[in-house]
């Protein structure tokens, strides 16, 4: 990739700053839940065809489009680029311009960023189609944040042919790295992600004759921690994996020991075979565990998304490339995490490059994590994913 072409691309970015910043703060005023996002996709269509790119619409609210060069042939093979429109139920407590006017909606995972961030990008790489290696196909695509994944249904519905996507990138902020930076990790990366919900069925009564009840409180704390040598006592080390249980309720009294109680949480791991291993020892666990104390159980195990594997010839590719557009000062080398990631569901049919993008501003108090009530970004990380993703088709 020539350096002319480097600059162009900077320049751009930061020409069409404001514009980029403006389609962020429309979306993030108006944001939609898993599946619903009607009115996001409405305005994703409205750009891409002001910027006269071809789109078709996948998996309902979903979005494909493709920046095609001098060629235009529908089995070419192209380069994927993703984003997300979906929201979280989340209160926003910001006080900005661009608050949340959907109450109980928050963009608080950045998803809002990537949309505009790509949208950025299309009009970059439309200007200079002509100099793409290939084609380029761009994904706006539903549910990332719930099961079964909008990423999956975008798969199921053709997204990834005609023309054939060969390798695809996305971009993420990461709040815990400053704006300017960028950060890459091959190999695997994320893990999978399953959700457990257990109702225990006992029998209710009085707290003062405990003796003629099946306590469901004392059967779930039995459970929540016994559950936790399934990993300890049964996984081995070297392979990450934990098991957390966020959600404990039992509506009783100081004096009443209610019938049920509820237990939610959620298994993550970064290998398969212990996967379908530790998904059958909880569900043994817990019906022995309550038959044992004469209640029963009901379980659910909602299967998520599996683990997320950075392929690393791609990966080191567009890291060489940020690494001569933003210096080697500003790409940093992550560590695996236990966070889960739909992107994942791409990574099981083709060569993945799922990357971080900083946007920590301390000096302006930006420092809250994603899914927090007052997660915000420093707005000049827009730029830095612009010129991030534009570089990736050329890798």
């Amino acid at each position: 990739m020539n350096k002319q072409l480097h600059t162009r691309i900077a320049e751009r970015a930061e020409q069409l700053f404001e514009k980029v910043k403006a389609y962020r703060e429309h979306m993030h005023r108006f944001p939609e839940l898993s599946y619903q996002e009607y009115d996001t996709s409405a305005f994703v269509k409205e750009q891409l065809q002001k910027l006269g790119i071809p789109f078709e619409a996948k998996a309902d609210t979903g979005i494909t489009a493709v920046i095609y060069g001098n060629q235009h042939a529908s089995d070419q093979a192209c380069f994927g680029l993703r984003s997300e429109l979906d929201a979280l139920p989340i209160h926003e407590q910001n006080e900005a311009p661009y608050k949340s006017q959907r109450d109980g909606i928050m963009h608080a995972c950045g998803h809002d960023v990537h949309t505009a961030i790509l949208l950025g990008t299309a009009e970059i790489l439309n200007e200079i189609r002509d100099e793409l290696p290939q084609p380029v196909k761009l994904f706006f695509q539903p549910g990332e944040e719930k099961n079964p994944g909008g990423a999956s249904i975008m798969i199921a519905d053709g997204a990834l042919t005609s023309p054939r996507v060969e390798k695809i990138a996305a971009l993420h902020v990461f709040p815990e790295m400053p704006t300017g930076k960028l950060g890459f990790k091959t190999g695997l990366y994320m893990a999978s992600c399953d959700e457990i919900y257990i109702t225990i069925n006992g029998k209710g009564g009085h707290g003062a004759t405990p003796h003629q009840t099946i306590d469901p409180i004392i059967i779930g704390a039995e459970l929540l921690l016994s559950l936790q040598q399934i990993v300890s006592r049964n996984c081995d080390p070297k392979i990450p994996c934990v098991l957390s249980f966020g959600h404990f309720e039992a509506l009783g009294a100081t004096n009443v020991i209610p019938s049920k109680a509820h237990l939610k949480g959620t298994f993550r791991t970064m290998d398969e075979p212990w996967r379908e291993k530790a998904l059958s020892l909880i569900e043994q666990h817990v019906h022995h565990i309550t038959s044992m104390h004469g209640a029963t159980a009901e379980l659910e195990i909602s299967r998520g998304y599996p683990f997320l594997e950075n392929d690393p010839e791609l990966t080191t590719a567009v890291r060489t490339l940020a690494e001569e557009h933003f210096g080697l000062e500003n790409v940093e080398t992550l560590p695996i995490r236990l966070t889960s990631e739909d992107f994942s569901y791409y990574a099981q049919e083709i060569p993945v490059c799922f990357f971080r993008l900083g946007v920590r501003n301390e000096a302006r108090g930006i420092v809250n994590g994603v899914h927090h009530p007052l997660f915000d970004i420093d707005e000049k990380a827009l730029i830095v994913g612009m010129r991030a993703m534009a570089l990736a088709p050329f890798s």
